[in-house]
């Protein structure tokens, strides 16, 4: 079969909305700091109410990655639900002007479009509260048979394990990928879905998942230790393509049990870290569709997310194009 895209995500499809903030207010807001939280409408409104400066783009953690693979060149789809609102049109608009396709057709009915708001503190830590609104309608209905088969991977994010109707849909996905033998990439997305579902995950990474992403955090909540080096040797076991990546300390990759550690990549100022995960998650499934092998994959993934958290926002303001040439000219 002639594979005529590199890959496909299925993730929930938000309009992230960033804004600057301090320790302090996140405190009186109740925001833990760094991690993600669901929240409902009501929490939404009261928190943008209260944001500064923010700035909106397009956002979703696999829908992210897809646009870092865009911008990389590679060719992309995703599957995600959005309402017939304006929010749901600058979705749309969005991914069709980066050449990604996106068919999945909008709710007319229920919640609206799905937003993540992003309050960014002086260190650069990230602290995201997601109301999840028509992302969480995806059902397999809206799952797209040939868009999956004609794809070489197929990436999916933890956080849609979270909406009954959406995990329905990822597992029938999986199912399509099997059968037309399309590779599964997983993103266990944040340390609070590992812990939900732990058992779950544990298992569908066992049986299904052929490609796993994972920070530090991620990995050790997954196999319940404190020490990284036995989170390792436990995820070798359960998967032949793991990518774990560890902030200032760079990354981890290992292939059929090869282990390669990926030195960071020097920054001279952090900005904002919304979307390193994902953006190292384009780097590493582009270096994948193009047949590079682990230790590339893994510098270009480091490249691309030391790259992004230059700037505000997880959407590459300049081409990543040239990264490319930095890890096939020394490898």
């Amino acid at each position: 079969m002639v594979r005529k895209l590199d890959v496909v995500a299925i993730g929930n499809a938000i309009v992230d909305i960033i804004a600057p903030s301090d320790d302090a207010f996140l405190d009186r807001v109740n925001i833990k700091k760094g991690a993600m939280e669901l929240i409902d409408g009501a929490r939404a409104s009261l928190l943008e109410g209260k944001m500064v400066s923010p700035v909106a783009s397009c956002g979703g953690s696999a829908a992210n990655t897809v646009v870092g693979l865009s911008n990389l060149g590679g060719n992309c789809g995703f599957i995600g639900k959005v309402k017939n609102d304006a929010a749901g049109e600058q979705f749309k608009s969005s991914m069709k002007e980066l050449n990604i396709i996106f068919e999945t057709p909008p709710s007319t009915e229920g919640a609206p479009t799905a937003k993540c708001l992003i309050f960014v503190t002086p260190d650069a830590q990230r602290s995201m509260n997601t109301f999840l609104g028509a992302s969480t309608e995806l059902q397999p209905l809206d799952l797209s048979k040939e868009l999956i088969g004609l794809s070489k991977i197929l990436y999916l994010e933890g956080y849609l394990w979270d909406p009954p109707n959406a995990k329905r849909a990822f597992l029938e996905a999986i199912n399509i990928a099997k059968e037309s033998k399309t590779k599964v990439a997983l993103s266990l997305s944040d340390a609070f879905c590992v812990d939900r579902y732990r058992s779950e995950f544990l298992d569908l990474i066992e049986k299904h998942v052929d490609i796993l992403f994972g920070n530090e955090t991620e990995i050790l909540s997954l196999y319940q230790t404190k020490s990284f080096d036995e989170a390792v040797q436990l995820v070798q076991k359960d998967c032949d393509v793991v990518a774990l990546t560890r902030d200032a300390r760079g990354s981890v990759v290992v292939e059929n049990n090869n282990f390669f550690e990926i030195t960071p990549q020097k920054v001279s100022k952090v900005i904002d870290t919304t979307g390193a995960g994902d953006l190292y998650a384009a780097g590493f499934l582009y270096g994948i569709s193009r047949d590079m092998d682990i230790r590339q994959c893994g510098k270009l993934g480091g490249l691309a997310a030391s790259q992004i958290i230059t700037q505000f926002g997880a959407r590459p303001e300049t081409s990543l194009a040239p990264l490319i040439d930095r890890v096939t000219k020394t490898n």
